[in-house]
């Protein structure tokens, strides 16, 4: 067991731009979605109504994630675009909340 952990400590050291912390997906899906919620535009666009689904519907052409939050009266699309970390660490995601919807 000391053996690996010494060749765990080297690995690390000699090759630090290959060492990445990786979420799971269930753990990066939680972000994505606490992200959305997080954020008081989704309420006030929703007009306070309660969710009724929220679903990962696809991809926009740059990259970003597109995420459709469903009330009783609107489909509300919105887009994550990942912000990948400068070292190790775990993705972060901008909200982009297009103008107009749900109106």
């Amino acid at each position: 067991m000391k053996n690996i952990m010494s060749a765990l400590v080297i690995f690390a050291t000699i090759w630090p731009g290959q060492v990445q912390a990786a979420l799971s997906g269930y753990y990066d899906s939680a972000e994505k979605i606490g992200r959305i919620l997080g954020d008081a535009r989704i309420a006030d666009l929703l007009r306070q109504q309660p969710i009724g689904a929220i679903s990962n519907t696809g991809t926009r052409a740059d990259g970003a994630g597109e995420w459709t939050i469903r009330s009783q009266d609107c489909d509300l699309k919105v887009y994550l675009i990942p912000i990948l970390p400068d070292g190790p660490g775990k993705t972060t995601y901008d909200l982009d909340v297009p103008v107009g919807q749900c109106e």
